[in-house]
């Protein structure tokens, strides 16, 4: 009876139970997409085309997944960085508030090396280079961008050509800094703007953005070697890939 009158109450007042949505991943999928694991991280291939998480939009996010990559601790793990929503590729996450605490100290002197791959419109001026224009996040009535700008914040990234295809160049990217859409934005002011990126180049309609995060290396311990993990490109950009002569 006190039930059915506490149900009656929330009607009348106009207040529900949040509903919990499923996940976009269950997990059997997201445990298949784990890299590597040990008792400090977590290491997963992120899907193109899912945000890490929540946004104004409160579109499906990859944090939704988290809850099934306990593996026996009593919390989720967390975020130790992030990616673009259409970028793929190698996501580190911290399996308890130590790890991130070490993992934050880790990303922000920038001991990592990340390895990006893009497929690439046209071609950057040279076989290998730096591109080093400073970004600047700008907001319009349409949203936010970046733009190279001498008022904005200093960014490196260094890139190599790995192969060439009709109009289109396969690169290796290591950024030096973390700036927002910072490769993104460095191709495209090279002239050579990743293939389907439709903020600062263009896109076809159903192509997914060409931006891979191809590996890094995580000098977690002082009297460890480093832990190197590498993802495999995406369906989305195999064609792309060997087209530019990449072999699986």
């Amino acid at each position: 009876m006190r039930a059915v009158q506490k149900n009656m109450s929330r009607r009348a007042t106009g207040v529900a139970r949040p509903q919990q949505r499923r996940p976009p991943l269950s997990g059997a999928e997201i445990q298949a997409r784990v890299l590597h694991r040990d008792g400090l991280i977590l290491v997963i291939d992120k899907p193109a085309g899912l945000a890490v998480h929540a946004g104004p939009s409160k579109a499906p996010n990859l944090e939704e997944c988290f809850d099934a990559l306990r593996f026996g601790l009593p919390r989720p793990p967390a975020l130790a960085h992030r990616l673009d929503a259409d970028t793929s590729g190698v996501l580190v996450l911290g399996r308890h508030p130590k790890a991130l605490s070490k993992l934050g100290r880790l990303f922000s002197g920038r001991d990592t090396e990340k390895t990006y791959w893009a497929v690439v419109r046209g071609a950057p001026p040279a076989g290998e280079g730096v591109f080093d224009q400073k970004l600047l996040k700008v907001n319009t009535r349409s949203g936010w961008s970046v733009k190279v700008s001498d008022k904005g914040q200093t960014a490196v990234t260094r890139y190599k050509v790995l192969g060439c295809g009709p109009d289109m160049t396969w690169l290796e990217l290591k950024p030096e800094t973390g700036r927002t859409h910072q490769i993104r934005v460095h191709c495209a002011a090279a002239g050579c703007p990743v293939i389907a990126d439709r903020l600062y180049g263009t896109a076809e309609p159903g192509q997914q953005l060409h931006l891979h995060s191809r590996g890094i290396v995580l000098p977690l311990s002082k009297t460890k070697p480093p832990i190197v993990v590498t993802a495999p490109p995406p369906p989305h950009m195999l064609e792309a890939l060997k087209a530019c002569s990449w072999v699986a």
